[in-house]
């Protein structure tokens, strides 16, 4: 028999929450995480022996009760381990997955996917260059190898610009500026979901509190920010221009951290099968789910920002939601059980929501990320352009398919992760149907050595 009811893919927020509580319900639970430890990107290497360094402050600290969940009887953990495919034998899901140059395949009845999400590509001339990085990567280097980005330039929208650059200043590394695409016009049309995000308070709150600290440090705030731009200059340093209220400034800085809002990180929802539509709100592609997390494919749930953007408090909450309803299908609690346990997490999701459609409408991302012109690089592997795409519409292309049949945009090493979204924009732009992309398998590469030599699937006796 299949030794596993419940595989989970990613040990974020999401799937953290979600282990606990199925294993608490008596669940088998096989976790699955590309990282060497549970927690996600919000959370990432929160298990280190030493305190975590003062300047990422509470909101990461409050993750070591999820990553202490994990210590419920019956949550395997299956760490440096990338899922590649996910496919259904004898009617079960099956998920595949690579680690250490060898391929596994486990089985479930269920499957949860919660990968969390990825950070919107912000394509302008010079992204490409040494020295400009996501926001989110520099994080990423701030909690795991306390790496700090010193004089640098955040460049973008969105929140996470202002936690940064709040955790620059308690770290003694404050931001030389931040240079912000969002206008007057944005934050007025978002006053009409003010009610609504009043539910969330403390969020709010904590955004206040975050820009006071950059404006009493004295860190420069330009927005209206327009026609971003980057060089290399002589010394080493880029040279970042741009326009600000129609004035024109150029800040010469070691790295510049670009930052757009993230986006459902869905190549392997839709590489399973999973029916997707277009977010108008958030300008990116989301999973159609139930009001549980689960999806039109039978035994796939999913969870977390990968579900569609809400926050490290809504993963948690959707997470909690999944598993509830996978006990109940598994059998372990009967309806009843599973909706008077669901009351407190669907308050909490209530809760977490109620800020987005603000935070959507105040930090859209502008109509050059979403469609470059010129000479921009938007594929990264093949080196594409906007003026290759256009030409190749021009020459009858049609649709992502037909595009990246003609200029391979798309088809690197990537499969489309860092590009899909522009290719949509500039279809859109220039009147072609943007249809949704496909995602194929493997979702990640894997050594044909690997798939020849496929280890069998871990079962136990009866």
């Amino acid at each position: 028999m299949v030794d596993t009811d419940l595989i989970i893919i990613g040990a974020g927020p999401a799937g953290m929450a979600a282990a606990a509580t199925s294993a608490q319900g008596g669940a088998r639970v096989l976790m699955l995480d590309e990282q060497p430890q549970a927690g996600g990107q919000i959370y990432r290497n929160l298990h280190a022996e030493t305190p975590p360094p003062a300047y990422l402050g509470a909101s990461y600290a409050a993750g070591k009760p999820l990553l202490a969940g994990l210590r419920t009887a019956g949550i395997t953990g299956e760490f440096n381990a990338t899922v590649w495919r996910i496919d259904r034998d004898a009617g079960m899901p099956r998920v595949l997955w690579s680690r250490g140059g060898t391929s596994h395949a486990s089985q479930a009845p269920h499957v949860l996917l919660a990968g969390g999400a990825q950070e919107r590509p912000t394509p302008f001339e010079g992204w490409t260059l040494p020295g400009v990085m996501p926001a989110g990567a520099a994080q990423i280097l701030m909690k795991t190898a306390q790496m700090l980005p010193r004089d640098a330039v955040l460049a973008g929208s969105g929140p996470l610009l202002y936690l940064i650059a709040a955790q620059l200043i308690d770290a003694g590394a404050p931001p030389q500026a931040l240079v912000e695409t969002q206008t007057p016009a944005m934050m007025t049309r978002a006053l009409r979901h003010m009610p609504r995000a009043l539910l969330a308070l403390p969020e709010l709150s904590k955004g206040l509190a975050l820009i006071r600290k950059i404006t009493a440090a004295g860190i420069p705030r330009y927005t209206s920010a327009t026609g971003f731009g980057a060089s290399m200059r002589a010394d080493g340093r880029l040279e970042f221009s741009f326009t600000a209220k129609g004035r024109a400034h150029t800040l010469a800085t070691p790295i510049l951290l670009t930052h757009q809002g993230v986006i459902p990180s869905t190549h392997i929802s839709r590489a399973a099968g999973i029916a997707h539509t277009w977010n108008p709100a958030q300008q990116a592609i989301a999973p159609i789910t139930d009001r549980w997390g689960g999806s039109d494919v039978e035994g796939l749930h999913m969870a977390g920002d990968g579900a569609g953007i809400g926050g490290v408090e809504e993963a948690r909450a959707a997470g909690e939601l999944a598993a509830l309803d996978i006990l109940h299908r598994l059998g372990r609690i009967d309806k009843n059980t599973r909706d008077r346990q669901a009351k407190a997490p669907r308050r909490a999701l209530t809760r977490a929501m109620a800020i987005r459609p603000f935070l959507d409408a105040a930090y859209a991302p502008p109509p050059e990320i979403l469609a470059p012109d010129g000479e921009t690089i938007v594929c990264r592997c093949e080196e594409i352009t906007p003026a290759e795409i256009r030409q190749s519409l021009e020459g009858g292309a049609s649709g992502p398919r037909g595009v990246k049949t003609a200029t391979r945009a798309g088809m690197g090493p990537c499969q489309g992760r860092m590009c899909d979204l522009t290719l949509r924009g500039i279809l859109e732009n220039c009147g072609a149907a943007p249809a949704l992309p496909r995602a194929r398998t493997p979702i990640k590469p894997v050594a044909l050595g690997e798939l020849a030599a496929l280890a069998p699937q871990r079962k136990t006796k009866a």
